[in-house]
Order: structure tokens, then C-alpha cells, then sequence
């Protein structure tokens, strides 16, 4: 094994285990090479096993070994050398991502919500610093789509993501909006929240106070007045992660009951 890892070692490389359902074949075996990769089971400059190494070993086909090294390849981790193989790159790190099935509870959801609470923050304080007359528009045009939404006696959950999207494209900077489309599938759903609430009165009280605190950010943006902007949409991410938290409370961990399809049940895209 040391003439693949670069290393003597008794410890055999993930990338030789057999993979198995439910999650994506490719996405496990790049999880399971990058294992070795940032573990230093495999260094810098070790060639990785080959298609039929991997194959043998893993039970997958062609296709999702070329998958998984062209998704390692294009995280930085690998290096292909045409006819001679695909080896570790010399200065591989481990790229910064969510997976959905690494999140076991709604409380490392939160944490993620609280990670996406300071890039929106800034990017209110921006919208309201930078953002000309249409940028505003548009974000009132969003805001008023969330209203239209909840007087059909809908969730909204597509029209607050997109408001939130508009408050980002604001900003002038397109990072804000790809780093919170990125973020925004591990937020806890509403529809998770609107389960606990019965009664319809009690879904439309919810909803009416997201929607007040959504127009003190649209009013100051509107205004131009980054310090409002940012307060606001702090005192909105914050109250968000109080209701979520309550809802942890209310219905405890996920993880505990073995629940991690439940929690992938329960996760979607947007947001509040």
C-alpha cells in the first residue's frame, strides 16, 4: 500500500472500502479520497489507486470513479497527469463545504444560520449604502411578492428567499448572493415551524411578524441608511434563530431519535 500513499502504513486508504447507498456513490467516494488526502494517509504527490483499482475495491463503475476525481480535481485536491494518472496535489486543502447529511440536528443547522447571519448583516449595510433607486424597487417589489404569497394563504418561502437574493444583489458585490444561495438549502424550512403551529390564525400571526421585520430592512435600505439596515436585519436573523431554537426545544434533538433522514426531510432551500 505504500507505493500508493507515499507512506508506509497499516491503515488502508478509505478509497479502498466498499461504498454503499443511500448517498450518492460519488459523492462517497470523494469524501472518502479527500479523507485520505487531508489525513495525510495519502501526501502530496502520491498517486491516487486506479479506475480499476477503484472499481475492484469500491463495487462502482467507471463513471463514478471519473466523476469523483473530476469533482477532486476541481476542488484543488487532485492533479491529472494524461496517461499517466490522477495524484495528489502539492498544495491540497480540504475546500470549505456544508454537506446536508453532515448536519445530524437542528442545532448544527443553527450554527450554520448563525455563520450566514454576519454575511447579511453586511450585505444590509451595503444595499442601503450602495443600492440606487431600482436596486430598491426591487427589493420592495420582493417584499410586496412575500405579502401577495401570504394573502393567497401560502408559505412564501420562494418569495423570501428571493427577497433576501435582492437584498444581496444590492450590494453591488455578486458573492453576497452565491455564498447565500449556497447557505440557503441548510436553512431549517418554514414549513417545519408552520408544522407546530394548528391553528391557521397562529401561521398568519407567524408569518405578519416576519413580514414587520422585513419592512423595517426595505424601509431602511430605501432610506439609505446602512446603520438602520444592518440593526434591522440583525434584529430579523436573530429573532429567526430564536424561533428555530424554540422549535428545536419544542420537538428535541433529531439526532437523538437516529433522525438524520428526518432532519433531510425536514431541509430545503429557503429560508426567512
Amino acid at each position: 500500500m505504500s507505493s500508493l500513499s507515499g507512506k508506509a502504513t497499516h491503515e488502508p486508504l478509505a478509497a479502498f472500502r466498499p461504498l454503499t447507498a443511500p448517498r450518492g456513490l460519488t459523492q462517497q467516494l470523494v469524501a472518502q479520497i479527500t479523507g485520505d488526502i487531508t489525513s495525510g494517509r495519502l501526501l502530496p504527490g502520491a498517486r491516487l489507486p486506479t479506475e480499476k483499482e477503484m472499481m475492484s475495491a469500491t463495487g462502482v463503475s467507471r463513471t463514478v470513479v471519473r466523476e469523483a476525481i473530476a469533482c477532486l480535481r476541481a476542488d484543488g485536491l487532485v492533479v491529472v497527469r494524461q496517461g499517466v494518472g490522477a495524484f495528489v496535489a502539492n498544495n491540497a486543502r480540504r475546500p470549505f463545504r456544508i454537506e446536508l447529511e453532515d448536519l445530524h440536528s437542528l442545532q448544527e443547522v443553527l450554527q450554520v444560520m448563525e455563520l450566514r447571519t454576519g454575511v447579511e448583516i453586511e450585505a444590509a449595510g451595503l444595499a442601503a449604502e450602495r443600492g440606487g433607486a431600482a436596486q430598491a424597487r426591487k427589493i420592495t417589489e420582493a417584499y410586496e411578492l412575500i405579502e401577495s404569497a401570504i394573502e393567497r394563504g401560502e408559505s412564501a418561502v420562494d418569495e423570501d428567499f428571493s427577497f433576501h437574493c435582492s437584498i444581496a444583489d444590492a450590494t453591488g458585490n455578486s458573492q453576497f448572493r452565491r455564498f447565500l444561495e449556497y447557505l440557503g438549502r441548510f436553512i431549517i424550512p418554514r414549513q417545519s415551524i408552520r408544522k407546530a403551529l394548528r391553528r391557521v390564525e397562529d401561521q398568519r400571526a407567524y408569518l405578519r411578524r416576519i413580514q414587520n421585520e422585513h419592512l423595517a430592512i426595505v424601509e431602511a435600505i430605501r432610506a439609505g441608511a446602512p446603520a438602520p439596515a444592518r440593526a434591522a436585519m440583525r434584529r430579523h436573523l436573530v429573532n429567526s434563530r430564536r424561533r428555530y431554537q424554540k422549535l428545536s426545544d419544542s420537538i428535541g434533538d433529531v439526532a437523538k431519535s437516529g433522525g438524520r433522514k428526518e432532519l433531510a426531510n425536514r431541509t430545503q432551500r429557503p429560508l426567512e
